[in-house]
C-alpha cells in the first residue's frame, strides 16, 4: 500500500481574509480557487508541494448539513475548537516572527512541549488553530 495525504479542508468564513492569510503570510501557493453560487473553495499548499493542499471551503456547503449542524459549526469555530493542522519548519522562530506581525492571533508563543516537540500556535482568521512544529530536517518537498 502507498498513501500520501493529498488534501485537507478547513473552513473559512471569509474566503478573502483566509486566501490572504494562507497565501501572503503562511507563503502558500494558490492551486484553485473557485466559487459557486456565492459560496468560494480555495485550494492552497506548500510551494513545491503540488501534491499537497488545503481545500479552504464555506462551511455552509457541506452536503446534507442542518441549520442546526450549521449553528453548532459556526459557534465551535468561532470558539477556535472546530478544526486544528499541524505544519512543520525548520525554523520555528523565524516563521513565528513573520506570522505574528500579520494580524494572526496568537495562541502560543515557541514552546518546547514536556513531550519533545517545540512548537507555536495561531489561529486563522476563522478560527481554525494552526500548530507549526519544528523540525530538523525540511519538510518533504521543500528546501532548508
Amino acid at each position: 500500500m502507498n498513501l500520501s495525504i493529498h488534501q485537507t479542508f478547513l473552513p473559512h468564513t471569509d474566503a478573502a481574509a483566509s486566501l490572504a492569510f494562507y497565501r501572503d503570510t503562511l507563503g502558500f501557493t494558490v492551486h484553485n480557487d473557485v466559487g459557486y453560487n456565492g459560496l468560494h473553495w480555495i485550494t492552497v499548499g506548500p510551494a513545491g508541494q503540488p501534491s499537497t493542499s488545503i481545500v479552504l471551503f464555506p462551511p455552509q456547503a457541506t452536503p446534507g448539513i442542518t441549520d442546526n449542524e450549521r449553528r453548532t459549526v459556526a459557534e465551535l469555530m468561532a470558539k477556535g475548537s472546530y478544526a486544528t493542522i499541524v505544519l512543520a519548519t525548520t525554523d520555528l522562530d523565524g516563521t513565528f516572527d513573520r506570522v505574528q506581525a500579520s494580524s494572526a492571533e496568537v495562541v502560543q508563543e515557541p514552546t518546547l512541549q514536556p513531550y519533545g516537540v517545540r512548537d507555536c500556535a495561531f489561529r486563522d482568521p476563522a478560527g481554525n488553530l494552526i500548530r507549526i512544529q519544528e523540525v530538523s530536517v525540511p519538510p518533504s518537498g521543500t528546501q532548508a
